[in-house]
């Protein structure tokens, strides 16, 4: 079975943006405007496109990445070249630059996930995973935590009322800039 991993730039209080600010609400661009950069904290994403196997995006996220992506071939050959799944209900069809296969349901993720391979990242996608995590398919997170809070914006959990979700940190680190790494494995 392979490992699903949920990776995010995450506030202290639980917001999640992708790098530059795609959101529009009060606050948005905080993961570069708002702290000093620090590039220590940025290694594990070099890490995690090492390590990855395969690449699941929600249809937002995959339609902010395919654009930009396939021109990133120094920044991110690994996710150029291996494969990535878009769960969507509503995507007609792929997008031919940065070619995906579409998921139509979680049950499609789980057979996915069931097979043999590499991990499978999670890059942005909120809503993705939120219903990943609500279905109790996400192993790990992979968060680096911004010494912000921000109050509005995408929530990287859910507000859905279930059983409590236990967690073990299995690593963490803080930089020169406050931003924490933390790893966490979901307790099953």
């Amino acid at each position: 079975m392979r490992k699903l991993i949920v990776t995010a730039f995450v506030s202290a209080d639980g917001v999640m943006e992708a790098p530059g600010g795609e959101e529009r609400y009060r606050n948005s661009g905080w993961t570069w405007q708002d702290i000093e950069f620090d590039p220590a904290a940025y290694a594990i994403k070099g890490t995690e496109q090492l390590e990855a196997g395969a690449l699941l995006l929600g249809r937002k996220s995959y339609e902010a990445f395919a654009p930009v992506w396939p021109g990133m071939t120094e920044e991110f050959p690994q996710y150029n070249t291996m494969p990535r799944y878009v769960v969507s209900t509503t995507l007609a069809a792929d997008d031919e630059r940065w070619p995906a296969t579409i998921l139509r349901s979680l049950d499609e993720v789980a057979a996915l996930k069931d097979g043999e391979g590499d991990p499978i990242i999670v890059h942005g996608s909120a809503e993705l995973g939120q219903a990943l995590a609500d279905a109790g398919l996400v192993d790990r997170y992979h968060l680096l935590v911004f010494p912000l809070l921000l109050g509005a914006g995408k929530r990287l959990f859910s507000k859905t009322d279930k059983s409590t979700q236990h967690l073990r940190l299995i690593e963490h680190e803080v930089y020169s800039n406050g931003i924490q790494k933390q790893v966490f494995d979901v307790v099953k």
